[in-house]
Order: C-alpha cells, then sequence, then structure tokens
C-alpha cells in the first residue's frame, strides 16, 4: 500500500525536483479545516497513482523554505510538478474526480 510521502525542506528537491515521474505535493497544515478534508483523497491517490506519479504532502508549519518559495499563501494549494517545474495548481479543497483529472493530464 503507498502513502503518501512526506516532502520537507531537505528532501524536496531530491524528492520532486529531480523526479523522473509528474510529483503532486499538497501543502497543508494541521490547524487548516480544508486541508483535513483534502488529506484523504491524497492518501487515495497515492495508492492509486503508485508507479505513475509521486504524492506526498508538505507541512507549511515545520516546511516555510519549500512553501515560501512556490509562493503558497493558501492552503491547501496542490502543486503538481513535472520535470522540475510547476505544471498546474490548484487551490482550496476540490473533489477527488477534478485532482485526478489534473494528475491525468500529466502521467
Amino acid at each position: 500500500m503507498a502513502n503518501a510521502i512526506e516532502f520537507t525542506d531537505d528532501n524536496f528537491k531530491e524528492e520532486v525536483l529531480e523526479s523522473d515521474l509528474p510529483v503532486l505535493v499538497d501543502f497543508w497544515a494541521e490547524w487548516c479545516g480544508p486541508c483535513r478534508m483534502v488529506g484523504p483523497i491524497v492518501e487515495e491517490l497515492a495508492e492509486e497513482y503508485a508507479g505513475k506519479a509521486k504524492i506526498g504532502k508538505v507541512d507549511v508549519d515545520s516546511n516555510p523554505q519549500v512553501s515560501t518559495q512556490y509562493g503558497v499563501r493558501s492552503i491547501p494549494t496542490l502543486l503538481i510538478f513535472k520535470g522540475g517545474e510547476v505544471v498546474d495548481q490548484v487551490i482550496g479543497a476540490v473533489p477527488k474526480a477534478q485532482l485526478q483529472k489534473h494528475l491525468d493530464e500529466q502521467v
């Protein structure tokens, strides 16, 4: 069973920017209500897209460097990276089908 990867300021470059697969990054925080709604969806996607895409989360409180670098001001913000670049973004709590649509365009 694949789980969402915990991305941090320390592993972001290696895990996300240097990944051969598209990467969905969920910027979230413990205190954020909408983030808690998106969290289980992100975990499901990690399982469904195993081998096709990397799925993970960045806790914005613990990893301010990455959050600031990508201008994350409201959470949840979900960014899709491909080849080290942001190719898509979704802001706010959205249905799973909408996230799948964004991911499917990249895998």
